[in-house]
């Protein structure tokens, strides 16, 4: 068995045994696969093992490893920072977005995307050197999703603070998941997903709700 494929089952093995703790279906769990400085043969692998869903940080280093993958293989995630000048290149390269924080961005994507799915960022610890709105950004952007006609609301995203233990940082994603239930109930939508865990806090997160893992050390290694 090769390291990565190795990896993979050890990862769905603890996000199972999470789910039980917390009495969920495993199936309601996405793995999302983060391939940052990954090489495209990896990326390749990590698919031909098992992986559907391939999560990018960066435009131009996704550009490169979709074009080698082949279209249509996996479903493919941006998970980092939209940079207003890269909207234009995003609804051609990924299924699905989770990181829109402004009204600009959720506006500049509706303008070019056929059908994508959108997250909103939420910085719920309010840290100045990470991205996402807050509860009151999001309501303006979501105040927004009526006009909409291409993109698809479908969760909440946040990255909580990097600790030591993860049980510190559990109260996030507890407020995330709170705050999707009270967004949904003020402006009658059915979002679902909470894109939410690292490799280093997902087992937490999980047991709190999250509906999709953004995994990346614990599949590849520590990046270079």
């Amino acid at each position: 068995m090769s390291d990565i494929r190795h990896a993979i089952e050890a990862v769905r093995e603890r996000i199972h045994r999470a789910c039980e703790t917390a009495g969920r279906d495993s199936a309601e769990v996405t793995l999302v696969a983060v391939t940052k400085t990954v090489d495209a043969a990896r990326v390749i692998e990590a698919i031909e093992a098992g992986v559907g869903d391939i999560g990018e940080n960066y435009v131009q280093e996704a550009k490169g490893k979709i074009e080698t993958v082949g279209p249509g293989r996996v479903r493919w995630h941006m998970i980092g920072h939209v940079q207003s000048n890269k909207v234009k290149y995003i609804p051609s390269l990924f299924d699905c977005v989770h990181t829109v924080d402004s009204t600009a961005i959720l506006e500049g994507l509706e303008k070019r995307a056929k059908e994508m799915d959108v997250l909103f960022e939420v910085n719920l610890a309010g840290e100045a050197t990470k991205s996402g709105t807050d509860v009151d950004g999001l309501r303006r952007i979501l105040e927004k999703v009526p006009s909409l006609v291409h993109l698809k609301p479908v969760g909440l995203m946040t990255m909580p603070p990097y600790v030591e233990d993860p049980e510190d940082v559990r109260d996030v994603f507890r407020r995330l998941r709170t705050t999707l239930q009270m967004m949904n109930a003020e402006f009658g939508l059915a979002m679902k997903e909470l894109s939410m865990g690292m490799s280093s806090d997902f087992e937490v997160a999980v047991e709190e709700g999250a509906t999709m893992v953004r995994i990346g050390t614990a599949l590849f290694g520590e990046r270079r």
